[in-house]
Formats: C-alpha cells, structure tokens, sequence
C-alpha cells in the first residue's frame, strides 16, 4: 500500500484546502472548497462553448456553481483587441454559493488582449495560463505592450504557465486532414482538456456533446475529440503542473431531488411552457429578436409538441401585436425584449390595459439608453415599466432574482396575468438570463393549477329581463373582467382602444364614467394578492439592505461576510414591485437605516422614498456588469456604522 502526506493550509482568501502528496513521482492532489475561473480571449475562440461545457460538466459531478458569461457586443469584433475579447467566468464549490465570485483564482488567457483585459480582476497569486504562440509582437503591440509581460517580470506576483496551446494542438491533430487554421480552433478544447484534468472534472459529457454536435462532420469531431483528450493527457504528464485540485460535491448544499444547470433564460422559457400546461391553454410568443432576449425564442421554437407556437414578427411592434391579438383568441401569450423594445411596445401594452387581456411582457434588461450595452447587464427599466405608457395605465411588474427563480418567477407573471386580466411586465436581465446554477426540477404536484373559466354565456339581466353578455362586468373580488372566446356564440362584443362603459364595453367618452374606469383599473392592479415580503433579521439589526431582481446573490453573499464578522444587518428581498407586498411599509418602518442597492441611479428608491416616506439609501452602479459581494460588503459596513 502506498502511503500519503496529508496537510491543510489557508488560502489568503480563507479558503481551506488539503494536499495529498504521494510518493514515487505521482503528481500531488490539493482538496478546495470552492475555485474561480475564468476563461477569456477572442470572441471566436470558442470561450463560451468551452466555459460551458466546464460548468456542465461541473453540474454533473455536483457542486453549487454560479457563472458570469461576458461577451462584446459586436457580432465578430476585431481579433487581438481588448474590445473583441470574450470571457467566461465559473465559480464552483463544495457548499452553497451565490455569485460568480468577486475575482478569479485561474484566468485562461488565449492571447495577449485577453490577458491585458482581465488581469486587473486577478488576486496576487492567482493562477494564470496563457497561450504562448499568441503572444506575438505585433499582437502585443495591437493592446499596447511594449515588452513582453511573459519575460519582463510584470506578472511575477502571480503563478504563471506558459503553454503553447496553439502549437500543441495543431501538433495532437497532424494525423487528420485539417489545414493549420482548421486544426487551430479546436484550441479551446485542449484548454478545456487541460482544465477538466486540473480539477478532476468528468470527461463523457463533453465528449458525447462533440460526438452530437459534429455529426455530420465526422473529421471535425474526431479532431476537437483528439484536441480534447490531449489537454487532458499534456496536463497528466508535464512537468509545469505538479498539482491537481480536488473541489468536492455539495452534497449538503440541496434539497433532495432531481438537479440540472440552467441559465436564466432557459429556465424562463420552461417555465413559459409549463405555465401554458398548467392553463389548459397554448402557449403563443410574438417576438422580435433582440440581445440578450433572443434565447427565449430560439428555445420555444423547439416545443411546437407541447402546443407553442412562435411568432419572429417584422419589429417589435408586430410581435406584441400579434401576441395581444392571441391573447383575445385565448391563448397564453408573451412577447419577449429588451429595454428599448419596451419602449416600441408601450402603445400596445396600454392598449392591453385598456381591452384587459392577459399578457406576459418579458424584458430582459440590458445597459441602455437606446441602443446602449447589448450585452452588458443593468436593471435600469423597473420605471419604464411602471410608468412607461400614456395616460394611467397601471400594470403588476415582478423580477426574478436568481436563474433557476426565473422558472417559478414566469409561473407567477401567469398567475397574475390569467387571474386579473391584465398584461404584467417580467424584468429579468443580461447577468440572470446569461447565467447559470443548478436548478432543482420540480414535481408535478408542486405546480400551481392556473386554469381559467371562460365566458361561455350571458352574465347580465337587463331591466325588461333580457339575458345579454357584459364584456366588463367584473368579477366582485379580482376585478377581472370575463374572457370570451371569439366565434362562441352569443357572446360578440366590441374591443379597442378608446375608453369603454363599465359593465357594456360600449365605447364612452362620458367623463365620470372614465374617471370610474381608470381608478378601477387602478384598483384591480392594488388588489392583487401577493405574498408578504419576508425578512432575514437573525440580530435584531437596525439596518435593512432591500433589494430586487439579480442583485439578491451579491447582496447575499454580502450580508453573510457582515454576518461572520459579528455585524447585525436585516435583508429582504422583492419580486413583486407593483404591487408592493402589503407589509412592505411596516417592514421599512421597523429599521433606522435602509439600503437599496441597484444597477441603476436609485429607480426602486424613488418609488420607496415616495410611497413611504422612508429615507432610503441608494447604493448605485451601472458600469454594465453585477456587483461584487466585498464590495457591496464594504458600503454596507459604512451604512451600519453610519
């Protein structure tokens, strides 16, 4: 039996490892609790494909993880410029996390751009893999060094591995048929090799998901197999890494169930179709393609089995038309955007406020104005949302906090949308759609039953005794006005925009009667019953952080460091924002501090400061991507010692 020297040490950062080191020239085993990598280069390197296969293969072996994808906007940018770099950023461990990580342990740097791009997020002594044969002096130059910083000591404080992945590569693929510049793409999988080798990740997922997706290019996925297997081999047997790392399952960090990874828009469009199961209803999407919505549609598309139907109309415009349209013939219909296609929809949404049909208006938010950040995160619309439309035109806006929420967060909006007849806004963004982490799928007996009656004859008895159909006659608890098929007989009546007579739906211009309706519409938006905002108060703190949408993982992982280091500090978390939970005001109240971190310049504090009168604190960042948790940990601190 071989025997084994174990020993633990500390990480600057506090994370706890062991080491294993096994005589006889076998290569040395160090056990983490938790690492972050992230993958950068060109943004035809293949970085995203590669990160997402490591985070696959991640979510298979079983720990929490959290990912950070970061891509330029430009369709192809320029090669070896920091503008067109491309990254990937995984944080993986063995117990529950909530963020992306603050700064990574590893960086992958393909080439001298991506290597000047991110090296500012690096901790001294963090791990750093570069691609040699890219650091060229013109490429160097292209990024603005002037000497090497592979050999002119810049990068001493950290541990460097120069690897010529593009040379190793074309060398593990002589045998195939490939031009040099074919057999150089598949660089990406020798780094994936190399890394998956570096922390014990498994290998058949990735190798069936090659198999599949070069099927129909047999030499292709033979090469990318080859590159693939010869990262993993060049890491076993060079001398350059003496250590491998162990991060183990989070076996304690789920409830029992069926786990896989999902990104936030995925689990948005499962939820979608769920929603429509759950209704007895079709599932109908008018969309237009837009960053970083689109996902949405190119994955409904695939489930015309489960009765969706997909729409890509001409504009935006038309696909909320065309939604609205679906929704009157009884469908459960959703149009899909982002910032600025709010803003080309809002005549229709409030046309859907004014004919009160159920729809679901999804904007996965983006850094604006106008065009703006495509491909950056920000959560800058939550009063475009609100306010966005003419006239008083109210209507229930929620926000997903995590990706997986973005599943229960989409059988919600239907929820509310099928209960009430109204057309509800959905605020996601780029860091939840984009993003992934384990999502615990759900049991058929925990979804919720969201059927609904329609209209299937008269409803009023006129004076004379005449039984006639009121297309707004309400429901005496919901408000919600009855919704009638078209083509049922009996039951035409007459839509549009221009202001109706409550209970006949007959057009009216009477100014009493439009001053009922409005504060009717008001009223049913009021009514709408929501759950209580819960609080997280373990001390009895005299400082509330209250967030919305994505920033719950920062905020989270904030508190807890507070926690740790002896602070009392209360969170709460909302995902309805209009209307607010009825014990919001009470909530606010109870504490002397409030703290309302947004990725915007205080939108959800404007609406706090004028409803409640509450003194709330912003704490603002729109630089286009999340907050990091030390230093949301920071502002907090000064908040609390305020």
């Amino acid at each position: 039996m071989t025997s084994q020297v174990s020993r633990t040490t500390e990480q600057a950062d506090g994370t706890v490892v062991g080491e294993q080191r096994k005589p006889g020239g076998v290569k040395a085993v160090r056990r983490l609790d938790r690492v972050i990598i992230r993958f950068a280069g060109d943004s035809g390197d293949g970085m995203q494909l590669t990160g997402d296969r490591f985070t696959s293969e991640t979510a298979s072996f079983g720990n929490d993880l959290s990912t950070l994808p970061n891509f330029p906007a430009e369709i192809r940018a320029p090669a070896g410029t920091l503008p067109g770099v491309s990254s990937f950023q995984l944080h993986f461990a063995d117990h529950d996390i909530l963020t992306p990580g603050d700064a990574p342990n590893v960086l992958v740097a393909m080439n001298p751009a991506a290597l000047k791009a991110n090296i500012g997020d690096l901790p001294r002594g963090a791990e750093i893999i570069v691609n040699t044969d890219e650091f060229t002096k013109r490429a160097m130059q292209k990024v603005g060094y002037d000497t090497s910083p592979l050999e002119d000591g810049s990068l001493d404080g950290y541990s460097l591995h120069p690897v010529p992945l593009t040379t190793l590569t074309v060398e593990a693929l002589k045998e195939f048929d490939l031009s040099r510049k074919e057999a150089e793409r598949s660089k990406n999988m020798f780094a994936l090799g190399l890394l998956s080798w570096m922390y014990h990740r498994p290998t058949e997922g990735t190798e069936r998901f090659l198999q599949q997706k070069f099927a129909r290019s047999p030499e292709v996925m033979k090469a990318n197999l080859a590159a693939f297997r010869a990262g993993w081999n060049f890491g076993e047997t060079t001398e350059d890494f003496a250590v491998s790392y162990e991060i183990a399952p989070a076996t304690t960090a789920f409830p029992v169930g069926t786990y896989r990874n999902i990104s936030g828009n995925l689990a948005l469009a499962y939820g979608l179709v769920t929603a429509s199961r759950q209704a007895e209803l079709p599932l109908f999407l008018g969309s237009y393609p837009i960053t970083p919505a689109s996902d949405i549609l190119h994955e409904l598309s695939k489930h015309k089995n489960f009765g969706v139907r997909t729409f890509q109309a001409e504009d935006e415009i038309a696909g909320i038309g065309a939604a609205l349209g679906a929704a009157f013939g009884g469908s459960l219909a959703v149009t899909t955007t982002s910032g600025p296609g709010v803003a080309l929809k809002a005549e229709t949404v409030g046309l859907a406020v004014s004919l009160e049909l159920p729809l679901l208006v999804v904007d996965i938010q983006r850094g604006g104005p106008s065009t703006g950040l495509p491909t950056k995160t920000e959560q800058a619309d939550l009063l475009q949302a609100m306010f966005g439309r003419n006239g008083e035109a109210p209507v229930p806006v929620i926000a997903p906090r995590t990706p997986a929420d973005c599943f229960d967060a989409a059988l919600e909006a239907a929820r509310i949308a099928l209960t009430y007849r109204t057309p509800v806004m959905l605020l996601s963004d780029g860091y939840l759609a984009n993003g992934s982490e384990p999502w615990r799928i759900p049991e058929l007996e925990e979804l919720p039953d969201l059927r609904v009656q329609f209209a299937s004859g008269p409803n009023h008895t006129l004076d004379d005794g005449t039984e006639v159909f009121w297309p707004y006659k309400r429901d005496p608890q919901t408000l919600a006005r009855p919704w009638a098929v078209p083509g049922t007989p009996g039951l035409e009546h007459r839509i549009g925009g221009i202001e109706k007579q409550d209970g006949t739906g007959n057009i009216s211009y009477d100014p009493a009667n439009h001053d009922f309706m409005v504060r009717t519409r008001q009223a049913k938006i009021d009514g709408i019953d929501v759950p209580d905002i819960e609080v997280d108060d373990p001390d009895g703190a005299l400082t509330l952080v209250l967030g919305w949408g994505s920033t719950y993982g920062p905020i989270t992982a904030a508190v807890r460091r507070l926690r740790a280091a002896g602070e009392p500090i209360a969170q709460a978390h909302l995902r309805h924002l209009n209307p607010f939970p009825r014990n919001l005001g009470a909530v606010l109240k109870g504490y002397d501090r409030v703290v309302i971190p947004e990725m915007n310049l205080g939108q959800l504090a404007t609406l706090i400061r004028a409803k409640y009168l509450v003194d709330a604190h912003s704490y603002n960042q729109v630089n286009g991507m999340p907050f990091k948790a030390e230093q949301l940990a920071t502002a907090l601190k000064e908040a609390i010692d305020d």
